[in-house]
């Protein structure tokens, strides 16, 4: 219920974009910002690359990436001669150290995290936990990877903890024949 007041609440406050006329759900675009105590960034013919350090904070449409440092791998376009290059799109994006990623009603916390955009994966590593908010469950393993788009997940050495489920042992139905007065 409160999820459709939120929804409801944004819509009316925030113009339409064509992705939430064509899917009310869709979550609005906003601009990408990025915060760090550090950054290097460097341009090759093909690719720009940046390393940030410190208090690094990646912020965008649906998700937000905490961590201690994160280094992207970008495709680059335009001039060749110019010292930053235009963005194409995302070829990785590496966390490392304290690593938080939010997107939507799921959280995750890493000691590394590998964002492959091309490959619609993330995969976290070094004391990996997901946590799905809205289903109550938490997923732990030496391994977990994410597929975009599929609310799927692969984990190795898997320890899940969700909701209780109703006791479904021998006896069960005896106790509550039991409890339940004749008529």
């Amino acid at each position: 219920m409160i999820r459709h007041l939120v929804f409801i609440t944004a819509t009316l406050l925030a113009p339409a974009t064509i992705a939430q006329i064509v899917n009310p759900l869709a979550v609005p675009e906003v601009n990408t910002v990025l915060k760090a105590d550090y950054l290097d960034m460097r341009s090759t013919t093909t690719e720009s690359i940046v390393i940030c350090v410190g208090n690094v904070v990646l912020e965008g449409t649906n998700m937000k990436i905490a961590c201690d440092r994160l280094e992207i791998v970008a495709a680059r376009l335009g001039d060749r001669e110019a010292t930053i290059g235009e963005f194409k799109g995302f070829k990785s994006l590496i966390a490392t150290g304290n690593v938080k990623l939010v997107q939507g009603d799921r959280e995750a916390t890493c000691g590394r995290a590998e964002v492959l955009p091309l490959e619609e994966k993330v995969v976290l590593t070094i004391d990996p936990v997901v946590t799905d908010h809205s289903a109550g469950f938490t997923q732990a393993g030496s391994s977990i990877t994410l597929l975009r788009g599929e609310r799927r997940l692969h984990v190795v050495d898997a320890v899940i903890t969700g909701p209780p489920i109703s006791d479904l042992g021998p006896g069960v139905e005896d106790a509550l024949d039991e409890s339940t007065p004749t008529p």
